[in-house]
């Protein structure tokens, strides 16, 4: 036995790699070692024998198994204490780039039309998405043979039977604030109100949920003048232009009289849209001077103060001056996507609670 241990933990000491300590195990404790091997030599002694030399061979076994788990500890500090040595870590480099959250080009495009209106007066109204159809329709002078107010145009809310309150609705543009804030606010007033709306519209240039910006200004000596302008430099600086003309299109919207449909002058040249030069026309919104009977829903009197009221897809700005075909790509695109159209944060508190640059 003392042979056995003297001559297994001395090679276990000797090993110079785990490959060498791996072929001692085995020849030493393996199944066919030299200490099995003594292991099975026990059935042929004598009892008395056996309980000599048993608990001493299992003794051995440990003993060995101990002897070789410390020196492969003990081979890999040293392997690491090399390899310490011989490498190094330059702990002044800087990090790896890690991605950053960007705004989806819908939240950019409300920014930038927001910081444009605010800077011509404009403040931001906002109000609920769901909304009575009196503030949806009625007040904004839209009869109940209306086709908008159809159930395949507009989604209601569901009403439980004995529910006597007044029809619910997803609001199909944010005019209703405009009733609202005059409501809140009175007049002269000069408000913007972006905002998800809803209708029940679905295709390359429609989605049932879209974003939309109304503005509405009232005063006492408000022409049609003035909203030509007011859009005029809004869409100068919104596609960052130095000119552009619009054209002004007769048209009919039952909030507003008399109403007109706006263009925009611009061009088409490899695919590519150019804003304010070329021969072709773009529409871009609906506008005209708020209707007395929308005033009045406002709790104003149309005797006294006139207005002007425009509304614009902000979905469809972004897709103009971003160069987005495909409307539906805003909701069911994944980050690929959102890492190729969207936007660094900004550097100030905006609309969203980001920052803005």
């Amino acid at each position: 036995m003392d042979d056995l241990k003297a001559k297994y933990l001395g090679q276990i000491a000797d090993a110079a790699d785990e490959s060498a300590l791996e072929t001692i195990r085995v020849a030493a404790v393996g199944k066919k070692g030299e200490v099995a091997l003594k292991m099975r030599e026990l059935g042929k002694m004598t009892p008395e024998e056996r309980q000599v030399a048993g608990p001493a061979l299992n003794a051995l076994k440990d003993e060995i198994n101990s002897a070789l788990a410390a020196k492969k500890a003990a081979l890999a500090d040293a392997a690491l204490d090399a390899r310490l040595r011989t490498e190094w870590l330059d702990v002044t480099l800087p990090s790896r780039p890690t991605r950053t959250g960007t705004l989806h080009p819908i939240s950019q495009a409300s920014e930038e039309l927001t910081a444009i209106f605010a800077e011509m007066g404009f403040s931001v109204a906002e109000g609920p998405r769901i909304d009575t159809d009196w503030y949806n329709f009625d007040a904004l002078n839209i009869p109940g043979h209306h086709p908008a107010r159809a159930e395949m145009d507009t989604f209601y809310m569901h009403r439980a039977e004995g529910d006597n309150r007044p029809p619910h609705v997803l609001r199909t543009h944010t005019s209703p604030v405009q009733i609202r804030s005059m409501e809140k606010m009175g007049a002269p007033l000069r408000i913007i109100c972006p905002g998800g709306v809803y209708r029940a519209d679905y295709d390359q240039t429609h989605t049932p949920m879209f974003h939309q910006v109304e503005g509405l200004a009232l005063d006492k000596n408000i022409s049609m003048a003035n909203l030509k302008w007011v859009l005029e430099e809004f869409v100068k600086s919104f596609f960052e232009v130095d000119e552009v003309e619009l054209r002004f299109r007769a048209s009919h919207f039952p909030f507003t009289e008399p109403s007109a449909e706006v263009d925009i002058r611009c061009s088409w040249k490899d695919g590519t849209l150019k804003i304010g030069e070329g021969d072709d026309w773009l529409e871009i919104l609906g506008s005209g001077m708020v209707h007395p009977k929308v005033i009045a829903a406002g709790g104003i009197d149309p005797e006294v103060y006139q207005g002007f009221a425009f509304g614009i897809g902000i979905d469809r700005l972004a897709m103009l001056k971003y160069g987005i075909p495909d409307l539906r790509a805003f909701f069911d695109s994944d980050l690929r996507w959102l890492r190729h159209y969207g936007f660094q944060c900004l550097d100030v508190p905006t609309l969203h609670g980001g920052l803005s640059r």
